[in-house]
């Protein structure tokens, strides 16, 4: 079965990034990407066009989000009976000490800050793969229809 991945992230290069630092994943997945926080909600919420999809088993969310911030969408979800067992790994520009302490306030599993370098940022990606696909175990309830 392969590990579904949620990213929510609005720019088109970090997105491509993402996708293509996924390519050698040593575990099978499949990424589903929501541009917005509203999409985004509306994918976990499998509303409109995304009826029927599935529960991502992680969740890599941008903080600086159109229609809905990242960090809206991060409280929704940690709020949610259904869906606050889902891992959300917050991958962000952002460096504010205020954004790192709201987010774990919000409960994140984890804060990275995207590096500029494109090298780097594929580096942090396989890292979060690594870690989230391979080494830790998740519960059994985010592996639910």
């Amino acid at each position: 079965m392969a590990f579904r991945i949620l990213l929510v992230e609005d720019n088109p290069a970090d997105i491509r990034l993402t996708k293509e630092a996924l390519i050698d994943a040593k575990v099978h997945h499949e990424l589903f990407v929501c541009e917005d926080g509203v999409e985004a909600m509306n994918f976990l919420h499998r509303q409109g066009s995304y009826a029927g999809k599935p529960r991502p088993d992680l969740i890599l969310l941008d903080l600086n989000l159109p229609k809905k911030d990242g960090r809206e969408v991060l409280q929704e979800i940690k709020n949610d009976r259904e869906l606050k067992s889902i891992p959300v790994v917050v991958l962000t520009t952002s460096r504010a000490e205020e954004d790192v302490l709201r987010s774990y306030n919000l409960h994140a599993n984890c804060y990275v800050t995207k590096p500029v370098n494109l090298d780097q940022f594929a580096h942090i990606v396989k890292s979060i793969e690594d870690f989230w696909l391979t080494i830790v175990r998740l519960p059994t309830d985010t592996r639910s229809t």
